[in-house]
């Protein structure tokens, strides 16, 4: 059937939901404003996040810093990103996807800006808290809010897109670690004064993206989610039909993640999260550190980072693609066996040319995985338990992402570098085993309906 008569008959239907409505559309200008707009907020995040890795090596210079300081320093993000996740996912199913967006934006931001006026290790301990705390909310809120609003035939596609943004604020803090963190002793303060740019940024937010119709019919606002379907229909030119009111319900609360039928992809989601989180960020927090304890000059590690970055690009493209020809589970796993195969490769890297070729190897599965990971995320649940159970996982994993950074000291003592890669490595072997228990929801509508026939 062509286009025109889709649209034909889908405006001439008697009765669709908004769920519905919002399927059966074309990806539209307003889908590219949400997924830019989101992602935007997204590489912001990134940038953050990566900026560490930086600041980390330039403070093992200037302060002297000794390893656990370096570790606790490159770890107590994740703690507040632990509290922030959760937190962030309890608001989003309370009082909607969009606010929680721009609050973690703002918080991370201003905190950001204040780590650039850090005058000791406690200091910057207290603000590298805070920053997790936003943005370890941000990003299970994000994928939400783009999720619900994607047709179902391009859903992952689009999340992987969103996803993408990661690549571009890891990219962004491997430019300003490169240009700037080096180039004085100030260096590290003007980076994160860069890095305050998404408190300025969740202004745009909150005035500019449309909030989850999903979440709006929950809570009952009818008229605001009708509002919500229109735009996204006229940007389509397709004609709005009317409606059934739904009707309105509670979220259910943390504890329906463990209730009978959803207790299993609960256990294989936290698991996968744990596991790729582990093997992450012990691996790209650490990256640029381990690169000068190896010989590397400070700016020559910082390129050799750069590159190593510019490889996720590519790795997010292909998940995209494949996502939606293979499915989210096989790409999913995929991924991760590749991620292991790189880990294992750089562990017994030698020379310049092996490091930076398994290094991309790494990158490229690595966040390929993670494109198709925030894909099957929002999937896993119903409208009202989504963002929850989003951000749980998300907290969950980052308990990982806590250990991973204070592992890799002992780890180096007990083994070297081959130890720490190999570590990694069966960490994401482990996620990949773990994928097999989730749904697979490929092609089919984000609605309580569809989530109850993946249970079955």
């Amino acid at each position: 059937m062509s286009a025109d008569h889709r649209t034909e008959h889908t405006s001439t239907a008697s009765s669709l939901t908004r769920a519905e409505r919002l399927d059966r559309l074309p990806v539209t200008r307003e889908h590219r404003k949400l997924v830019v707009g989101s992602g935007i907020g997204w590489a912001l995040d990134a940038m953050d996040v990566g900026l560490i890795s930086f600041v980390m090596a330039a403070l093992a210079v200037q302060w002297s810093l000794t390893p656990t300081e370096l570790s606790w320093i490159g770890s107590i993000g994740f703690v507040g990103m632990a509290l922030g996740a959760t937190l962030g996912g309890l608001l989003a199913d309370r009082i909607g996807r969009r606010q929680v967006f721009a609050l973690t934006l703002l918080v991370f931001g201003l905190a950001t800006g204040a780590a650039a006026l850090a005058w000791s290790v406690g200091a910057l301990l207290v603000f590298r808290f805070l920053i997790g705390l936003g943005l370890g909310a941000e990003l299970p809120v994000a994928s939400t809010l783009v999720s619900e609003f994607a047709p179902t035939r391009v859903r992952g596609r689009v999340v992987v897109a969103l996803e993408a943004f990661w690549a571009v604020g890891w990219l962004l803090a491997a430019l300003i670690g490169y240009f700037v963190v080096p180039r004085s002793d100030a260096g590290w303060r003007w980076a994160f004064a860069l890095g305050a740019a998404p408190a300025l940024y969740a202004i745009v937010v909150r005035r500019g993206l449309p909030e989850s119709v999903r979440f709006l019919e929950l809570r009952g606002r009818e008229a605001e989610a009708e509002a919500a379907v229109r735009r996204f229909e006229r940007s389509a030119g397709v004609a709005a039909v009317p409606s059934p009111v739904p009707a309105p319900s509670t979220p259910p609360g943390p504890r329906a993640l463990w209730a009978a039928g959803t207790r299993r992809r609960t256990a294989a989601l936290w698991t996968v999260w744990f596991g790729i989180n582990f093997a992450y960020y012990g691996a790209f927090i650490w990256l640029p550190t381990l690169l000068v304890e190896s010989g590397f000059s400070l700016v020559r590690s910082f390129g050799f980072t750069l590159l190593i970055t510019l490889a996720q690009l590519p790795g997010y493209a292909v998940a995209a693609f494949l996502i939606e020809r293979w499915g989210r589970r096989p790409t999913l796993a995929a991924f991760l066996v590749g991620s292991a195969v790189g880990a294992g490769l750089f562990a017994g890297a030698a020379g310049e040319t092996a490091v930076l070729v398994t290094g991309m190897v790494l990158s490229f599965f690595n966040l390929g995985a993670w494109g198709a990971l925030y894909a099957i995320t929002p999937e896993v649940y119903p409208t009202a338990l989504r963002a929850t159970g989003a951000g749980a996982a998300a907290g969950f994993g980052r308990i990982a992402s806590i250990a991973a950074p204070l592992s890799v000291p002992p780890l180096l003592a007990a083994g070297g570098t081959g130890l720490v890669f190999g570590t990694f490595a069966a960490f994401f072997l482990m996620a990949a085993v773990a994928t097999w228990g989730l749904p697979e929801l490929r092609g089919m509508a984000l609605d309580d309906r569809a989530a109850e026939v993946a249970q079955h």
